[in-house]
């Protein structure tokens, strides 16, 4: 075993949900607080020292069509464009058990449950394993308690419904916060470690 961390990145409201109460594809909640300063530094954090990113296939999906166009544009913001070549050159794995072919370069499909792919990569490389922007993906490795850590931009907003990261039934862990910022309209950028 290599020492790869695994850790994990995901926006949340208040009432803890991944998305609005529409459903999987309701994030108007969120809209307002992703481009902020707070939120940027975040997702500059995030990455500085990964070199895997492990997504599901819907994020790896919904990532391509936007971010792939943002790692060309000169006028988008230098944290974005840091952010979008990074995730377009880096190594990328998709869990998924209905994709056939990558839908990215560099990329590759990975139909095993999350735990084993993370102990395969785990077993070999260099660099941080970030699971990026999968709710599915980070909840089933909490589950295993896999996870060394946690980048959760919390915005201030109740949505009321939608999906939840943290469910009944997970391991009890114990984490420290490593990091906090608030930005000017109350969204909080929180880098939590798991103590072992």
């Amino acid at each position: 075993m290599t020492n790869r961390l695994v850790t994990a990145n995901l926006a949340l409201s208040l009432d803890g949900h991944y998305h609005g109460a529409g459903g999987p594809q309701d994030f108007a909640p969120f809209l307002p607080f992703v481009a902020t300063d707070v939120a940027r530094d975040q997702m500059s954090r995030i990455w500085e020292s990964a070199t895997t990113a492990l997504l599901g296939r819907n994020s790896a999906e919904g990532f391509l069509g936007f971010w792939s166009t943002v790692a060309d544009d000169e006028n988008a913001d230098a944290r974005d464009r840091g952010y979008a070549k990074w995730l377009v050159d880096v190594e990328k794995v998709v869990l998924s058990s209905t994709l056939t072919e990558a839908p990215w370069a560099h990329a590759r499909i990975a139909n095993a449950p999350a735990a084993a792919v993370v102990a395969d990569l785990q077993s070999t490389g260099t660099g941080d394993i970030l699971v990026n922007s999968a709710p599915t993906v980070i909840k089933s490795l909490l589950a295993d308690d896999l996870i060394d850590r946690l980048y959760l931009t919390v915005v201030p907003v109740i949505t009321g419904g939608g999906s939840r990261l943290f469910e009944t039934g997970l391991p009890a862990t114990t984490w420290a916060l490593t990091h906090h910022q608030t930005g000017p309209t109350g969204e909080q950028a929180l880098t939590y470690d798991r103590i072992r």
